[in-house]
């Protein structure tokens, strides 16, 4: 849980760069990539990935993020909502004095300190970024390293990656 304003801000800017980076290495053709039917495809994760005001909202933040709709059909969309979107709930959180974490309000039927619900909100995004990174390797895109190298990233620094 996080207590104050600027540890919030100061882990999601790190997440969402890691984020925002696989993003802007999607493809329009990847979008499609499923990993099963009936689950989401690679662009529907994407787009789930954007925030939105969903769990941000019944804390009084209202997040620029995309229509509660289809994904769309260019990854440069997808990856320019994000970013819009990133930078709105920053400046939001950027308006809150550290008291405002303590606060308690009803999300998804539970209740939950804003701060509880801020780091729950960014474990979420890193959950489905690990999805997304399993069907970008399916799509055959490459795969950049969030806590440390990818694969290609230790190739590229002549790492054995086996």
């Amino acid at each position: 849980m996080y207590l104050t304003v600027q540890s919030f801000i100061s882990d999601y800017k790190n997440e969402a760069a890691v984020t925002q980076k696989l993003l802007d290495s999607l493809t329009d053709s990847s979008l499609k990539q499923g990993v099963a039917p009936g689950h989401r495809s690679l662009g529907d994760l994407a787009w789930h990935l954007v925030p939105a005001s969903g769990m941000l909202e019944p804390m009084g933040l209202k997040v620029q993020g995309p229509p509660n709709s289809e994904h769309p059909a260019k990854a440069a969309e997808i990856a320019e909502q994000y970013r819009v979107s990133v930078q709105s709930l920053l400046e939001g959180v950027s308006e809150w004095d550290d008291e405002k974490m303590q606060e308690t309000k009803e999300v998804f039927g539970f209740q939950w300190k804003n701060g509880m619900t801020l780091s729950l909100f960014v474990k979420h995004e890193i959950h489905h970024r690990g999805q997304l990174t399993v069907l970008m390797r399916q799509a055959g895109l490459p795969v950049t390293g969030a806590y440390g190298p990818s694969k290609e990233e230790w190739s590229d620094m002549g790492a054995p990656t086996s």
